[in-house]
Formats: C-alpha cells, structure tokens, sequence
C-alpha cells in the first residue's frame, strides 16, 4: 500500500485526489496536512512514501502586482516548497509531486498569435508569480537523487466541478447570454478528472521528471461556452466579425487575452505510457456542469 501525505488541506486540487484515491482503498492510504499555520512542521513525514504538494497561492491579480503580494508569492510558493520538500527527504518519503503551472511559460499569446509550447521551449515568466514557480522548481531539482525522486507537473488550466478560476466565469457567460463572440483560438486545458488519474499514475510508476498533462482535446473559447451552454439545454450563438474589437480592447486590459488568447501545449509532450486522458472535452463538460 502507497501511504501519502498531501500538503494543502481544503484545496480543490488536494480534496479531489484524495476523494478520487476512495476507489482503491485496499492501495493507497492519503492523509492531509494544512500548511497554513505553521505546525505542520512537527509531523513526522517518516510514514509517507510520496508527498503530494499542492499547497499555495494561485494567480488572481491582473496589471502590477504590490511588493508585498510579490514578497507572499515567494514566501509560499517557493520557499515554503522547498522547506516541505527538504523535509519529506530527510524523513525518507521516496517521492515527492509538485504542482507547478504551464504560467512557467509566460502569458497567452495574443489574438491572432499562436502559442505552442514543446519540450524546447525554454521557461519565460512574465511575473514573479510564474517566477515564484519556476524558483520552486529549480530548488526541488537540487534535492533530487536516487531515493529521492521528484515529479514536477506543469499543468495548463484546471477545471471541474467547484472550480475556481477562469472556467466558472465562462460557465456564467454561457448560462446567461444569448449570443458570444466567435474567436478562433487555440488553448491547452485539463480536466480535474484526467488530472487525478494523471497524479495517480506517477505514484503507481514512482516516476520521476517533468511532465505537461493535458486533455486529449485542444479547446476554444468560444465553442468551450457554447458546450457549456448546451449542457444546460440552452443555445448560444456564436458571432464572428469581433475579433477586430478584442483586439483592440486587448490594449486597454489582460482580461482579453487571457480568455481569447492562445496557449497550448505540443500533444506529443502530453502522451505517457499508460492511458489518463479517460475523459475528452466534451464528457468533461457534460461531468463539470451536471
């Protein structure tokens, strides 16, 4: 039986795993621990074989970000990274899993711009909250030797149901509006679902690396809305001959590309030896809204 410890009690991504683990109770035992108030420290990590760390601070501010929110982004994402992983290696867990983010990468690229990521392209973040990530990761890889491995997953957006982030707010477009803008885009996504059996599958092979989960499916913007919208038994309707207007409105505010740009991994750097993309889009959608 695989014993594992995830670091950040109450999150989406820390509760949905250990949720989706209730499956195969006779193969893998899952506790919790908050990292919030700082007495995590004196658990003993000794018991685990693999820390999963999902503790940390998501990316919600758009434009500049204040020194103190910057100074928190490294304190958190960062530092307290390294510190739970230098721990979980000197109390021998075998294997720790970082939950990093395809942000590494920098921004969506803009309208009209395309943006594909493969196993070259080199890391570029646009603020010192990818940064804080891509610190993190190179403090992890230093601890990294034979009996201790590390995973580092650099997932594109996340979403499932009683996700936070930027799916929800798309879910309302397309429960409340009659017609969208038609925009052709090209974006990476990952749902909750494939992510969990993605998770697991680097536990049952004890793997070692980096790795770019994502759906079997690119998505669009718009055709996402309309899909979500068709779950609820509604029509929208998509209109073209706007893609002029956002980018325009794309110089005034980030908003526009982060939902219209695009940003997308290379599929090839996706693919693992064992089957996890068990759910396409359009099911993903259906299990999200329903």
């Amino acid at each position: 039986m695989k014993r594992i410890l995830i670091t950040g009690a109450g999150s989406y991504i820390g509760t949905s795993f250990e949720e989706y683990l209730k499956k195969w109770p006779d193969k893998y035992a899952v506790d919790t621990v908050d990292m919030i108030d700082g007495t995590w420290r004196d658990k003993d990590f000794s018991e685990y074989d693999v820390v999963y760390h999902v503790a940390g601070i998501a990316h919600s501010d758009s434009g500049k970000i204040s020194e103190e929110k910057a100074k928190l982004y490294y304190s958190v994402n960062t530092d307290l990274t390294v510190e739970t992983a230098k721990k979980a290696k000197e109390a021998g867990v075998k294997q720790f899993i970082f939950m990093s983010s395809a942000i590494v990468y920098g921004d969506s690229a803009p309208i009209g711009k395309m943006k594909m990521i493969t196993k070259d392209t080199p890391v570029k973040p646009a603020n010192c909250y990818g940064d804080s990530k891509v610190q993190a990761e190179n403090g992890i890889k230093k601890l990294e030797d034979d009996s201790f491995k590390v995973v580092i997953l650099r997932p594109p957006m996340i979403y499932g149901k009683d996700s936070k982030g930027n799916y929800p707010v798309m879910a309302k477009f397309a429960q409340k509006l009659p017609v969208f803008p038609y925009v052709k885009n090209c974006r990476s996504m990952l749902y909750i679902g494939n992510l969990m059996e993605f998770v697991r599958l680097m536990i049952e092979n004890e793997e070692t690396g980096t790795f770019w989960p994502q759906n079997p499916q690119y998505s669009n913007t718009s055709t996402l809305v309309k899909g979500i919208a068709k779950a609820h038994d509604k029509n929208i309707v998509l209109i073209k001959g706007f893609t002029w207007a956002l980018k325009i409105m794309s110089h005034f505010t980030g908003v526009v590309n982060k939902a219209f740009g695009n940003l997308a991994y290379d599929k090839n750097m996706s693919s693992y030896k064992e089957n996890y993309q068990i759910y396409s889009l359009r099911e993903s959608i259906v299990r999200t809204e329903k």
